[in-house]
């Protein structure tokens, strides 16, 4: 299992890190430059899809009925 602990307070990170190591749990710190990016594959698609509605080739759609 994988457990992500966000706005972690810099006064807490060693009493985090001392109750793994008695619980004999690893930890990987993220080096900064791997958080918060998206794959690249996944950006071009989602720019792909903005430059196709500027360029006037999206579907306008009523959510309402589709449901119908």
């Amino acid at each position: 299992m994988e457990l992500i602990l966000k706005n972690v307070q810099k006064k807490h990170l060693a009493l985090i890190a001392e109750l793994a190591k008695t619980l004999k749990i690893d930890i990987e710190e993220a080096k900064a430059d791997e958080q918060g990016e998206y794959d690249p594959e996944f950006v071009k698609k989602i720019q792909k899809g903005d430059d196709d509605l500027k360029q006037g080739k999206g579907v306008k759609m009523n959510v309402n009925e589709l449901w119908k």
